[in-house]
């Protein structure tokens, strides 16, 4: 990054929330409906109230990057993903709760774990900030995890980080997280050199 591009970031507002009321209880996400003082009037605004998401980018030794797919209600689609997972352990870290999904959704441990990049994924419908792990040193963890509903039929695949990026700027591969993750990987390796 150059020294130039520093000012291009993120800036908080905070209007005034005149009134905040929950108006969906989901068995994981609520949905909330937020009256805001904002400029000379008021806006309502409803959004899914979300508890925030790891994702990880395990990448081997041959730079290859370990993909998911699962069927996905919402898009009725089998998606290709990163191995990810809900910050909804009370108190847990964002590093702790990548190396924990790893083993749950792969069964892999990593040796090397850095922050890869974060993202809010959809800011004018849901508050939900992920962050996306870089995961080295792969291995496979001591023992299988159970799984049920759609994770019972996971599939997995090491895939060439090139190939994965191909895929996504070619229009082949859409989750939006996956996306994020293997260009910025792709990126991270360039740097690097």
């Amino acid at each position: 990054m150059t020294e130039s591009a520093e000012y291009l970031r993120d800036e908080p507002f905070e209007p005034e929330v005149l009134q905040s009321d929950r108006v969906y209880k989901g068995w994981v996400w609520d949905v909330r409906s937020d009256r805001v003082r904002y400029g000379d009037g008021e806006i309502v605004r409803e959004y899914v109230a979300h508890t925030g998401a790891v994702a990880i980018l395990a990448l081997d030794d041959e730079d290859r990057v370990l993909l998911i797919q699962q069927y996905r209600h919402p898009i009725r689609h089998r998606d290709w993903e990163l191995p990810a997972g809900l910050l909804d352990v009370d108190g847990e870290a964002p590093l702790d709760a990548a190396r924990r999904e790893l083993a749950e959704e792969a069964d892999l441990v990593a040796a090397h774990w850095e922050p890869l990049v974060s993202s809010w994924t959809t800011p004018g419908g849901n508050d939900e900030m992920i962050h996306i792990f870089l995961a080295t040193g792969v291995a496979a963890a001591s023992s299988a995890h159970d799984r049920e509903d759609e994770e019972a039929d996971i599939r997995v695949e090491w895939v060439p980080l090139a190939d994965a990026v191909d895929a996504v700027l070619g229009g082949r591969m859409h989750n939006g997280i996956l996306s994020i993750g293997v260009l910025a990987a792709a990126q991270r390796l360039r740097d690097r050199g």
